[in-house]
């Protein structure tokens, strides 16, 4: 039997206005009878691999959808935003001689932060779309009445796509030998995919010569790979949260990773006290109003012990501030020191409305806001840690620019994310030659 465990009673930004108690109640009961998705074990690991990357001995790839849906968990969908997570990786190891730690944003994003609590279309208005894991996307009452029986379907969705993806990484698909393999589509014929061809070459080559010498290491065969959400929703993050009998500490187990939204990282609020009471590896998305004084309290708050791995910060700024905002706060922060890890999540900053009246990137914003992200740990002698990437294994278009020469007026054409636009793979293998290349010269 789990244990019950109790939380305070504090104020929660962003959580739905479940309209029917008793089923909120019934959902929470069933959660919490569930087993794990993932494992204490696992995530102590993970803490030690993202204490690596935060003393400059590894690099993060945080990489997935930005909102998932149920009906997006195809074993398709799942292989190709797998696949392209791999072949980042692949790009960045080999490119910059650097282990990478790889997190898929995957098996947990069904909720979204929503700056209006209702959508108006042509004179109607209807909640807003909260994430598959509390309403539906169409904009219909039906649709958009919270339902929390969607936690649950949630559950059983994150356990389908954790199951595919640890037979991916586990059982063949993701051995090094087939580089070649993950290129076999419409990437292949781009710049960056002709590009990743002849690193793929070099690299069956190499293998080739350590086979020759008798060496065929495990490490090769498969990798590590572990999932990452954003902890929204507190009924579901606090019904999948356990103690472990090793140890009687608390893990949330709903995935490795978790993290605090920029719209939630109130010191006082429910979200900073439940990230505050785990074991996992935590992250906090800081974006340009953040003051050098609350990145620090966010610390002492979250990682009062300073273990590393422990506490990841994120920075999104925009393009265009990174370069004024972030220096402070990383110098008040290591001043402090804490021993936390940088990431730089350049895709929140940089949403802006195109001509066809999608929310769409900029490649080129994208690609800015991490050369600045390099350039002030450079500046500094600190270490640039990481990158968390909304992105997709499809041929969409739903950021502009990149040498594939997705045009404004081209967003609408393949436009299928569920909330905020993904860089497509040819937009991120290309991303990833970039951070390779300033890895390199960092």
């Amino acid at each position: 039997m789990v244990d019950l465990i109790e939380w305070p009673e504090l104020p929660a930004a962003q959580q739905p206005q479940w309209p029917d108690r008793a089923a909120l109640d019934a959902a929470v009961a069933d959660l919490r009878a569930l087993p794990p998705l993932v494992f204490a074990g696992e995530c102590d690991q993970l803490t030690d691999r993202l204490a690596t990357a935060s003393r400059g001995e590894a690099f993060v790839l945080m990489g997935g959808d930005c909102a998932e849906t149920f009906e997006g968990a195809t074993a398709d969908a799942i292989r190709g935003k797998l696949k392209t997570v791999l072949q980042m990786a692949v790009v960045l190891t080999y490119g910059a001689s650097v282990p990478v730690v790889k997190i898929g944003r995957m098996a947990g994003q069904y909720g979204k932060p929503r700056s209006n609590g209702d959508e108006e279309r042509d004179g109607v208005s209807l909640p807003s779309y909260r994430g598959d894991a509390v309403n539906g996307l169409a904009f219909t009452p039906q649709a958009r009445r919270e339902d929390p029986r969607r936690l649950v379907q949630a559950y059983h969705t994150a356990s389908a796509t954790l199951n595919l993806v640890r037979a991916f990484t586990q059982g063949g698909y993701a051995d090094l030998r087939q580089v070649h393999a993950w290129n076999q589509d419409f990437v292949r014929e781009s710049i960056a995919g002709e590009k990743y061809d002849r690193m793929a070459g070099e690299i069956d080559r190499a293998l080739a010569f350590m086979n020759a010498c008798g060496a065929d290491p495990e490490e090769f065969r498969r990798v590590e790979f572990y999932a990452g959400h954003e902890a929204l929703l507190l009924d579901y993050e606090r019904a999948l949260t356990r103690i472990d009998s090793r140890t009687g500490l608390r893990y949330d187990v709903s995935g490795h990773f978790v993290w605090i939204g920029e719209r939630t990282r109130q010191l006082d609020g429910a979200h900073v006290d439940f990230a505050a009471r785990i074991k996992n590896p935590i992250g906090v998305k800081l974006g340009p109003a953040t003051s050098p004084e609350q990145a620090v309290e966010l610390c002492e708050r979250l990682d009062p012990d300073r273990v590393p791995g422990r506490l990841t910060l994120v920075s999104r700024m925009g393009a265009g501030r990174v370069r004024d905002v972030l220096p402070a706060v990383v110098e008040k922060v290591t001043a402090s020191g804490h021993p936390v890890l940088w990431v730089c999540d350049p895709m929140h900053g940089n949403t802006f409305e195109g001509a066809t009246g999608h929310k769409t990137r900029s490649y080129d914003d994208v690609v800015d806001e991490v050369r600045g992200f390099f350039e002030v740990h450079r500046r500094l002698g600190t270490h640039p840690g990481g990158i968390h990437i909304e992105l997709t294994g499809d041929d969409v278009t739903e950021c502009v620019g990149g040498t594939g020469g997705v045009l404004e007026a081209d967003v609408g054409n393949r436009y299928e994310t569920a909330c905020d636009p993904r860089l497509n793979r040819e937009q991120s293998l290309e991303l990833a030659f970039d951070v390779a290349g300033w890895l390199i010269s960092r």
